[in-house]
């Protein structure tokens, strides 16, 4: 059951999605109602992913007649797309050495002949070349999958998909944009209300239209590296946004779209990750889960992770996948063992009519960051030139 109250009289409503064994955070749930008592908020609802972030929590969707930036964060267009792959075979060791490096960015003059830059249609959002066709770190990651169960063919067919195929799986953000936005506003009005909601509003849209553009050239550039043909998204829904809906403002962190979209909810790394077909109301403030969600802190997960795994453990998965990341304390962090359950998450969405699963996808080689003493990236070139966008 939701768990919903009303703290003061003045303070906006909370609902937790979760069910009574869920892992919901004392301190996650303490920000949901700090959330509830700022001027205009009308509802605050939290995901079964729901954890504790820096001054908002994650895995949140908040409505208000008021506008905060610092409740959609830094990281502005964050998101995940899903985009189907074409590959003769999958062997996770081959396909894992053949990543491009990710970390290292497209150059619109030195790259110019990139055949990742096809997928550009027009100017880059905000002019903001920094960055491009790069994952970040943190959570973010570009992963090759495999479709595994599919409970809705139907469904799963609009999309393209069926049991076996490969898709690519890209979770990114806006990179510096989105940090460089949320600065501007912080440096003059803290965790204030932004006093233009029209010009935040511009240069917000702006970094959601580069975190989708970033999602694209990165699975063009795995794609190019392994020999496929990229391909459009099937699905790609930003988590860290606001909109204006019903005369207020939504805003979600670490809350995906729900409003009768397709999203795909990521497990871990160890994990199936699930599509699900979203059907949240106004009591979830149209809203469902992201992921998995952290059950620990990073520095709790390097900790305990370092005492009980090794290092080679976490680069070979319990599916079978590969994990590329040659950062080891990042590796660490990022344990499955540091995130929840994603089957409690998901049955939290379908217990609570939010969700319908779809399929899962099943993790072959997830690409976090480079491995040390990578060769240098140099992808499959042909005859267009001058792709890139100055």
């Amino acid at each position: 059951m939701s768990q919903e109250s009303r703290p003061r009289s003045d303070a906006a409503t909370v609902t937790v999605f979760a069910s009574p064994t869920s892992w919901i955070e004392s301190d996650a749930v303490a920000q949901c109602h700090q959330v509830a008592a700022l001027d205009g908020m009308i509802h605050v609802a939290g995901m079964p992913d729901l954890h504790p972030g820096k001054g908002a929590p994650i895995g949140a969707a908040m409505t208000s007649t008021v506008l905060y930036p610092f409740l959609v964060g830094s990281d502005i267009g964050c998101g995940i797309a899903v985009f189907p792959l074409r590959l003769k075979r999958a062997v996770p060791e081959k396909l894992a050495a053949r990543f491009p490096d990710l970390d290292r960015a497209l150059d619109p003059e030195r790259d110019a002949d990139d055949p990742a830059w096809a997928v550009v249609e027009g100017d880059i959002p905000a002019g903001h070349v920094e960055g491009l066709g790069t994952v970040g770190r943190g959570n973010h990651f570009v992963e090759l999958a495999r479709i595994g169960t599919v409970f809705v063919p139907d469904h799963a067919g609009r999309l393209g998909l069926a049991a076996g195929d490969l898709v690519l799986v890209v979770h990114s953000g806006s990179r510096g944009l989105g940090e460089r936005i949320l600065r501007a506003h912080t440096e003059v009005h803290g965790a204030g209300p932004a006093p233009d909601p029209a010009t935040y509003l511009a240069m917000h849209d702006a970094a959601v239209r580069w975190g989708s553009l970033n999602r694209r050239l990165m699975a063009a550039r795995v794609a190019h590296a392994l020999g496929a043909e990229p391909t459009a998204p099937v699905v790609d829904q930003c988590h860290n946004l606001v909109e204006v809906r019903d005369g207020g403002y939504l805003h979600r962190k670490g809350a995906a779209p729900g409003d009768g979209r397709d999203v795909l909810i990521a497990g871990t790394r160890g994990t199936p990750s699930y599509l699900v077909a979203a059907h949240a109301g106004p009591d979830a403030n149209h809203s469902v889960a992201h992921g998995a969600g952290r059950k620990m802190s990073r520095a709790d997960a390097l900790r305990r992770g370092r005492a009980k795994h090794t290092v080679e453990e976490l680069r070979r998965t319990p599916v079978g996948s590969l994990v590329v990341c040659g950062d080891r304390q990042l590796l660490f962090e990022e344990a499955p063992t540091a995130y929840k359950r994603i089957e409690q998450v998901i049955g939290d969405l379908v217990d609570h009519g939010l969700a319908t699963p779809v399929a899962t996808t099943v993790p072959l080689v997830t690409y976090k960051t480079a491995e040390p003493g990578a060769a240098p990236y140099r992808d499959r070139r042909d005859h267009r030139r001058g792709r890139g966008r100055r």
